[in-house]
């Protein structure tokens, strides 16, 4: 069987990958280990929770953050000790950090993406 593009993942991301191929018109193959039951990856176990950083929600609750606390705190539960390795994880780690803390939440909300007005959790790692 020929697909145009073979998504690995059924998470948010892979999902909404998906889709935008197959709404171009393209034959998409999507592979997950999960089976479809359990189809949404962490979406579905953080009921849609998003990682935002210091947002209108979290400033009413009195949350107390920034694009530097959450970038100590990935770090703190990333395990990034190999340089060569890890390089680009963190590169995109940190855009990812660099994008939730900036326009992430405009970018959602030009999606038509509403928000529920509440911080399910907070990490902290180990810092």
């Amino acid at each position: 069987m020929h697909y145009d593009c073979i998504v690995v993942g059924a998470g948010l991301a892979g999902l909404t990958a998906t889709v935008e191929m197959a709404n171009a018109g393209k034959k998409v193959l999507l592979l997950d280990q999960e089976p479809e039951q359990s189809m949404g990856g962490q979406a579905r176990w953080s009921f849609g929770g998003l990682f935002l950083v210091d947002s209108p929600e979290q400033r009413r609750m009195g949350i107390k953050d920034s694009r530097e606390l959450a970038w100590q705190d990935w770090l703190g539960t990333s395990g990034f000790d190999r340089e060569d390795e890890d390089y680009w994880g963190r590169k995109w780690a940190e855009a990812y950090v660099d994008f939730a803390a900036g326009e992430k939440r405009a970018w959602l909300k030009n999606l038509g993406i509403k928000f529920f007005p509440v911080v399910g959790w907070l990490n902290e790692g180990d810092i």
